[in-house]
């Protein structure tokens, strides 16, 4: 971008610079009135900075004007009814001037750098084509505020699969990326973070790539049939029916990428599986991409079981996330012990997914870190034990 600066150094040269005694700036396009702008309280600001904190570079006012090339669709780069500026002006605190031929922001001057790198991420999208949406600016401006570009680790250039609809499959954050790569590249792998982060689907569609390149002969799906405070045990049918409400989140992850009718199809030829864990005891399956989900719910046999299943030409990938953990009381999960005995073995990595990983709505990543922080704070509040050893209780 070709930008011009304007600081409070400038001002021996006649330019007007937001101030004191100086009028604040407007407000960007589509904002309110006297909606927190800069020097005002405002819901928050980048890299946890605390609004008027004094230091070199934050409470200084600034102005830059970024002309925008007319190979930049202001609609995309806007959003509907200024929605990305709104998101932008809310995370760092400046303001987004519509001009005729760009944008100006004003602010504190280091908070307008925030602002720009995020516009700079933006029409590199665009430029590349990328789709924005809330959840993709939400995840720029998490990692801006980390000092991390988007845009310099290619997320969206890597297409695993396409769904039976032809959209693409790509990772959408740096760390999806990262455990793709190690699926690719390790024979087992552990993916361990909260919901949402897209742990079981991308696994899945890397199982589906690799059938379809005739890597593997045969995909096996399991899951540990834990009942996470219901009780299934009254529904109707055999076995495989009533464990069949466990694999649900399995068979829709099959259904988007192969089609309904398709995946039954592969099911009812064997060469989709999808189980639960106790059905893999005693088996050895060679030339197989074998994905055991929910592994938190597994105990330390069940894990160790799983794991020896494992023939020739087969790949392995084991997810879960540890602060979910449905097994009964007194019982060791099968992925925390797993954690602490392979992770210095060759041939094995552990992917970790974190909040800023989240793909859902962004309310998902909301609670998650809300929760996160309480149980920081509650350590004790993570386990029924934990809550009756403070009531006094056995």
């Amino acid at each position: 971008m070709n930008r011009e600066e304007y600081t409070n150094d400038d001002r021996r040269k006649g330019v007007q610079v937001a101030g004191p005694g100086v009028e604040r700036p407007g407000t960007m396009a589509g904002a309110r009135p006297g909606v927190a702008g800069p020097g005002t309280k405002k819901s928050g600001t980048m890299a946890g900075a605390r609004p008027g904190a004094a230091g070199p570079g934050i409470t200084d006012s600034a102005m830059i004007h970024i002309p925008l090339e007319d190979d930049i669709d202001r609609q995309t780069l806007f959003g509907s009814m200024d929605a990305n500026l709104q998101l932008i002006r809310e995370a760092t605190g400046v303001d987004i001037i519509q001009r005729d031929d760009g944008l100006t922001l004003k602010g504190p001057a280091k908070y307008i750098q925030d602002a720009r790198r995020i516009l700079e991420e933006l029409e590199t999208m665009i430029r590349k084509g990328e789709k924005i949406d809330s959840q993709k600016l939400h995840y720029v401006i998490a990692l801006e505020s980390e000092g991390v570009s988007y845009g310099e680790h290619n997320v969206s250039g890597d297409t695993i699969a396409f769904t039976c609809q032809g959209r693409p499959i790509k990772p959408k954050t740096i760390g999806q990326k990262r455990y793709v790569n190690s699926i690719r590249k390790r024979d087992v792998v552990f993916a361990i973070g909260p919901a949402g982060t897209g742990k079981t689907y991308l696994a899945v569609a890397m199982a589906v790539r690799a059938m379809k390149n005739k890597e593997v002969q045969k995909i096996i799906l399991a899951r540990p049939a834990v009942e996470a405070g219901e009780n299934l045990g009254f529904l109707p049918g055999d076995l495989q029916d009533k464990v069949d409400p466990y694999l649900r989140p399995l068979y829709d992850a099959l259904y988007d990428m192969l089609g309904r009718e398709k995946a039954l199809a592969l099911k009812e030829k064997e060469i989709i599986e999808v189980v639960p864990l106790a059905y893999m005891r005693g088996r050895t399956l060679d030339d197989a991409f074998i994905i055991l989900d929910e592994a938190q719910n597994t105990t330390r046999e069940q894990m160790k079981m799983f794991l020896t299943r494992m023939g020739f030409g087969s790949k392995i990938v084991v997810t879960g996330d540890v602060t979910q953990i449905d097994l009964p009381k007194g019982r060791r999960s099968g992925l925390v012990e797993a954690e602490k005995i392979l992770k210095d073995v060759k041939g094995i990595d552990f992917c970790y997914l974190k909040g800023v990983d989240v793909v859902r709505h962004e309310m998902v990543k909301r609670i998650i870190s809300a929760y996160d922080e309480y149980y920081k704070n509650h350590p004790d509040s993570r386990s029924d034990s934990g809550a009756r050893r403070r009531n006094g209780q056995k």
